[in-house]
């Protein structure tokens, strides 16, 4: 049986989840990494995408992040989401408006690198469109 470890989701708005996990799946930008107990010190970005718990009790949790970084020591994992809400309360109508803000500011923007940095933030967002339930 798979140890435990402590996991947090903290976005700016409040502190979402503080609790014993046997493993989380985490949208790192270089793909997606499964943390649990005892894993290597590391530090990582984080892109738009899901994050998936699986709490100590057998539950199991998704929430939506829009990037941010996460913490991890052998004993445990901090997400600091830079916004994060659980999966079913992240409605299609919301995730629209937010890639129609990032577009809005792909049409503004003057500088080749945040070009770049909005086309793949607004591909990123696309792509979680499946993860979201229907309204």
């Amino acid at each position: 049986m798979a140890d435990n470890f402590n996991f947090e989701l903290v976005s700016p708005e409040r502190l979402l989840l503080s609790e014993q996990v046997i493993d989380v799946v985490i949208p790192a930008t270089e793909g997606e990494m499964t943390v649990m107990a005892h894993h290597a010190p590391t530090m990582t970005t984080i892109k738009p995408g899901v994050v998936k718990v699986h709490s100590a009790s057998g539950k199991k949790q998704d929430y939506v992040v829009f990037g941010g970084f996460a913490d991890i020591l052998p004993t445990g994992c901090t997400l600091l989401a830079e916004s994060a809400v659980p999966v079913e309360d992240m409605s299609r109508d919301e995730l629209e408006r937010r890639i129609n803000a990032a577009k809005a500011e792909l049409e503004d923007a003057e500088h080749h690198e945040h070009k770049s940095r909005l086309e793949h933030f607004i591909m990123e967002l696309s792509h979680l469109r499946g993860s979201i339930p229907q309204d």
